[in-house]
């Protein structure tokens, strides 16, 4: 049975797993400020972390938690998703290989 590129069913594990692993890395991308604030507290406060950090850590958690909650971004996650799934399916290659440079000489 030949995987029609264009097919647009979600299986199980790409709703809830694929999908939402590519959510969190683009929200941490676009929380990067956040982010930033949050790992630089923690390096500087050691084990008191927990304690000296707090702000920094509901700031990301708010930051994070608006786009997991956004259809919008969802949906767009899910298309760049589709996306991808469709060029494997008609190339066979990963979109890591693809994306890796190729050498210039042989």
């Amino acid at each position: 049975m030949a995987l029609d590129p264009a097919e647009q069913h979600l299986r199980h594990v790409e709703k809830d797993v694929l999908i939402p692993k590519i959510m969190r890395e683009k929200a941490r991308e676009r929380c990067s400020e956040q982010v930033e604030d949050f790992t630089k507290c923690c390096k500087d406060s050691g084990i008191l972390m927990v304690v000296k950090c707090r702000k920094e850590n509901t700031a990301l958690k708010e930051c994070l938690t608006a786009y997991y909650n956004d259809p919008a971004f969802y949906e767009e996650c899910k298309m760049e998703y589709l996306k991808e799934r469709e060029e494997f399916r008609k190339t066979g290659i990963p979109t890591k290989k693809r994306l890796q440079k190729l050498p210039t000489s042989m």
